[in-house]
């Protein structure tokens, strides 16, 4: 006969600690993998039990907003889509007045670019020609305030020599559609013809129906590219593949990569119990669908996922141990 009380014994033999710790987060996990939960970026903290201060804060968010939240110490372990951003931080450019010690602990891999469309009736060819022509583009942006799109906008124009609010005293409109880049505010406004331009990222979603409406895609060359290049941007190529209905190459900037950063005074113990922790789960985490994170190339520098950020020593360490890093 079954003794009743052995799911109780059980739970009492278990750490208590580990077992409230494991409830939130499981719950959290799930909570976020729901679709019809919206709230989706995280933070985690961590401590010892009895001491007074979380010692140890990870953020899933996406945005720059993860920079500044590292380079305080407000969070020791972020994730940025996509990864110029942090690159930028530690030269010191564009937004960041002084270099930023970050490092990275791994790069996810995901291959997109920036992609900047405007109606073939505008005649523009590329980014400057918007300036010179003082151009009254109706354009739609990422309705996301804090998404990564922004970051790069403000820094391409800046470095072309106006601004969003120069679009408007021209007599254009700036409009901030949907979440998605393919969203179908967005895409009615296209097809209508209320908007006549779309900056954004995810050009795979929404670059055929735009060349579909007549579009054309805005090349960056010349000192423009070298100058954000400079800055720690890399320039990327959108190519046939992303887009099937071009007729030739468009020289854009590389949107790639999901950084898991960190600061570079972070003990090594936070970071190999990171890498550790990501390797034991790595078949629990999706990645586009195609089975467990890559780790093997994840630690190394690809073109779906730049690493012009030094690794951590604690996590180069870490992943050369373990044979993913030579």
């Amino acid at each position: 006969m079954s003794d009743p009380n052995n799911n109780t014994r059980a739970f009492r033999r278990a750490r208590p600690v580990t077992t409230r710790s494991r409830l939130i987060l499981e719950a959290a996990s799930e909570m976020v993998a729901a679709e019809d939960w919206k709230r989706r970026q995280v933070r985690v903290s961590l401590r010892e039990q009895g001491d007074t201060e979380w010692s140890v804060n990870l953020l899933a968010s996406d945005t720059p907003d993860a920079i500044e939240e590292i380079a305080t110490g407000n969070a020791d372990i972020a994730i940025i889509n996509p990864a110029a951003p942090v690159t930028l931080a530690l030269r010191g450019t564009g937004p960041f007045r002084d270099p930023v010690p970050v490092r990275a602990i791994t790069v996810i891999p995901s291959l997109d670019r920036m992609a900047f469309a405007v109606a073939g009736k505008t005649g523009l060819k590329n980014v400057a020609d918007v300036r010179e022509r003082r151009f009254p583009l109706k354009l739609s942006l990422r309705g996301h305030r804090t998404h990564s799109v922004h970051f790069f906008l403000r820094e391409l124009l800046a470095a072309a020599g106006f601004t969003l609010e120069d679009i408007t005293r021209w007599g254009g409109e700036v409009r901030y559609d949907d979440r998605v880049a393919n969203g179908p505010k967005r895409m009615e406004a296209l097809a209508s013809g209320r908007i006549d331009a779309i900056f954004d990222e995810a050009v795979v979603l929404w670059g055929d129906q735009a060349l579909e409406a007549g579009m054309r895609f805005l090349s960056l060359d010349g000192p423009l590219l070298e100058k954000l290049e400079a800055m720690g941007f890399r320039r990327a190529t959108i190519t046939k593949k992303q887009c099937p209905g071009l007729n030739q190459e468009i020289s854009s900037l590389d949107f790639s990569g999901w950084m898991v950063f960190t600061r570079a005074d972070v003990p090594d113990e936070v970071v190999r119990a990171f890498c550790r922790a990501l390797e034991a789960r790595k078949d629990k985490i999706p990645w586009q669908g195609e089975g467990p994170l890559p780790l093997e190339r994840m630690c190394r520098d690809t073109a779906e996922g730049p690493l012009d950020v030094p690794l951590h020593p604690a996590a180069a360490g870490y992943w050369r141990e373990r044979g993913y890093l030579d």
